[in-house]
């Protein structure tokens, strides 16, 4: 079975490469946020509410360092940061995609329900 390395760290298959990229929490979330167009670091964070500030900028940094996502920055006052998907990220998407499908399927087959937001 082949071994493959990268930055001093071993994987073992693909599959456990890819999730290293894409993986987590926060990571597909925010790729399928941006999958219809460009957002603002605000729309991000109102569209994945219980995300915190540093986990939502930490994931932000690595999508880019890693090329899923492009940061553009605006010279002005205050500043204006939009992010939007590569087409590294726009082939994630794709698995984005049908690991959320699968998700539902499965949601279905357990039997889980939908909670309803609290209304005040």
């Amino acid at each position: 079975m082949p071994e493959f390395l990268f930055n001093n760290k071993l994987y073992y298959n693909p599959v456990e490469f890819a999730m290293d990229r894409i993986g987590g929490t926060w990571k597909m979330p925010v790729l399928w946020r941006l999958k219809d167009g460009i957002k603002r670091y605000g729309e991000l964070k109102n569209d994945i509410p219980h995300i915190t500030h540093k986990m939502l900028t930490s994931q932000l940094r690595e999508l880019e360092e890693e090329g899923f996502i492009k940061r553009k920055v605006y010279a002005v006052v205050p500043p204006k940061v939009e992010y939007s998907l590569t087409p590294r990220g726009k082939r994630a998407i794709v698995v984005v995609d049908y690991i959320r499908n699968y998700g539902l399927e499965l949601m279905k087959e357990f039997g889980v329900k939908e909670k309803k937001a609290k209304t005040r």
